[in-house]
This record gives structure tokens, C-alpha cells and sequence, in this order.
């Protein structure tokens, strides 16, 4: 029996042998990397610069779209250069990284649209107590404390893993999952497997149940409003709502394909719908939000396209 300091690489398995294609999923792979960081970085640019966007909405949007960013970077750099190995292999410490930034991401991610939505629903529901609830100092609090929540939720789930003994070394993923990883050990106990369901439980059950709550609270109040207060509230919850369920399918295809014998599927398909959340969510956030938001949409054509 082996001791996880003893095994010196973990291997990803699915990458297999892609040949002379490497070139071209590193060429793809790297446009769509650097179109996410460049979308998520103007936008943060333009909130930052346009003083008409500091206020709480847009601050929370801001930190959603630094997430997306760190999310990004978490997989990216790590697909390239394994797209140019032979052996496909990741160090323990690596791997470790990889799945505190990925899943401290994931965490972060559902918690900023839990604060988003609440956001919406103060503003909707109690409108004339708003700036007194949600001022930026409160927002920045709440943004800290996102962050110390995804962190410490990872550090108690990876505590279980950390000390495992492992008898394997193959992920059969493109990255280190936190499920598969503990699949590898030699023993596993039932303390082990209910730490990775109560990561999913705090990390997207609690926030998802808060901004459900958030939402429905927010129809019940637009069924009874005027057509133009209707409006706003759709022109403002709609990337919202979106963004909540392109989160929610790429969790049910992460789940299913780390739980699941989806032998069947073909492995291009398995490995694509394994990162749907990490390929599509950080370039989906930059342009829901960026086109469908109003201010935004204006504020990005006066400092990138109407200046002189």
C-alpha cells in the first residue's frame, strides 16, 4: 500500500493520443483562453473607469467577472502544456492546486449569483430601502465574504482527501477531479464520500435555494406592478436566470460524468460536456451581461468605440 507522498505523478487519462490534432486544439484552446481573459478584463475596466457603474449591482457583476477569469486560468494553462505531453501527467501538489482554484471558483461563482439575486430582490421588492441595504461598503463585505466561504468550504472537503493513501494514479479526466481523485485511494470511508456531498450541498444546493427563494419573490411582485416596472425587472433578472441555469446543466454533466459509467458516450463528447462549465460559463458571463445590461452595453461603446 502506498502513501499519496510516494506516488509521484497522477496521470490524466482522457487526453489519450491526439496526434497531429494537438496543434490545432492548442490553437483553438489558447484564442478562446485569451478571448475570455481579454472579454472579463474590459468589462472589469470599463466598471471600474465609469463611475456611473459603482453601484452594487455592477460591483458584484465586476467580481463575477474576476472569477471567471481565475476559473479560466485554473484549466487553461495546465490543457495546453498537456496538450504537447506524452505522458500526461500532473504532479500531487499540482493536482491539489488545481482542484482548491477550480472548485474554490465554482463555489465563488454560485454564491456572487446567490448575492446578485438578492441584489435583484431588494431593489425590486423594497426599493425605497435599497441604498440603505445594499451600499458599496456592504457589497464589499459581502464579496470577502463569498470568497472566505468558497475557500473554507474547499479546505474542510480537501482535508479528507489530503491524508488518503492511494493504490492508483489514472484521472480519467482532463483536469484533477476531487470525486475521481478519492475513487483512486485505497480505502475510502463513509466520512470521506459525505464530505464531497456536502461540498455540492454548500457550494450550489444553499446558494441555489437562495436565489430561487430571491426570484420567486420577484415574480410574485412583478405579476402585480405596472408593464414598465415588468420590463426592468426582466431586462435586469433575464442573464441572471440564464446564467443560474447554464450553472445548474454544466454541474448535472459534471456530476454524471465523474459518478456515472458513461462508457458509452464517445470520448470527445464525454471530455467536452466534463468542462462545459469551464469552456462555456466565462465567455457566456462577459457577453450576457455585457450586451444585455443596458448600462454596460452604453458604457462599453462610449470608452471603446465614440472616443476620439
Amino acid at each position: 500500500m502506498q502513501n499519496s507522498t510516494e506516488i509521484v505523478p497522477f496521470v490524466l487519462g482522457a487526453y489519450g493520443d491526439i496526434g497531429h490534432l494537438k496543434y490545432l486544439y492548442f490553437s483553438i484552446m489558447l484564442l478562446w483562453y485569451l478571448s475570455i481573459c481579454v472579454a472579463n478584463t474590459v468589462l472589469i475596466v470599463v466598471i471600474y473607469v465609469d463611475r456611473r457603474l459603482h453601484e452594487p449591482m455592477y460591483i458584484l457583476l465586476c467580481n463575477l467577472f474576476v472569477n471567471e477569469i481565475g476559473g479560466s486560468t485554473s484549466l487553461y494553462p495546465l490543457m495546453l502544456s498537456q496538450m504537447f505531453s506524452d505522458t500526461h501527467e500532473v504532479t500531487l501538489p499540482w493536482c491539489f492546486l488545481q482542484m482548491c482554484c477550480i472548485y474554490t471558483s465554482a463555489s465563488v461563482e454560485f454564491c456572487s449569483l446567490a448575492a446578485m439575486a438578492y441584489d435583484r430582490y431588494v431593489s425590486i421588492c423594497y426599493p425605497l430601502h435599497y441604498n440603505a441595504t445594499m451600499n458599496s461598503g456592504r457589497v464589499m463585505i459581502i464579496i470577502l465574504l463569498i470568497w472566505l466561504y468558497s475557500f473554507v468550504n474547499f479546505i474542510f472537503s480537501f482535508s479528507f482527501v489530503v491524508s488518503l493513501k492511494f493504490c492508483g494514479n489514472v484521472i480519467d479526466k482532463v483536469f484533477c477531479d476531487h470525486h475521481l481523485v478519492m475513487k483512486l485511494a485505497c480505502s475510502v470511508t463513509i466520512l470521506n464520500n459525505m464530505s464531497d456531498l456536502l461540498f455540492a450541498f454548500v457550494t450550489i444546493v444553499l446558494p441555489f435555494s437562495l436565489i430561487s427563494f430571491s426570484y420567486m419573490k420577484i415574480l410574485a411582485v412583478c405579476l402585480n406592478t405596472s408593464k414598465e416596472n415588468k420590463q426592468k425587472a426582466i431586462t435586469t433578472c433575464t442573464p441572471q436566470i440564464v446564467s443560474v441555469s447554464n450553472m445548474f446543466v454544466g454541474c448535472i454533466f459534471h456530476f454524471v460524468d465523474s459518478r456515472f459509467d458513461v462508457a458509452y458516450v464517445p470520448a470527445k463528447v464525454r471530455v467536452i460536456l466534463s468542462v462545459y462549465l469551464l469552456i462555456g460559463q466565462p465567455m457566456f458571463t462577459p457577453f450576457m451581461y455585457g450586451f444585455k445590461l443596458p448600462k454596460i452595453r452604453q458604457s462599453c461603446k462610449r470608452y471603446l468605440f465614440d472616443r476620439k
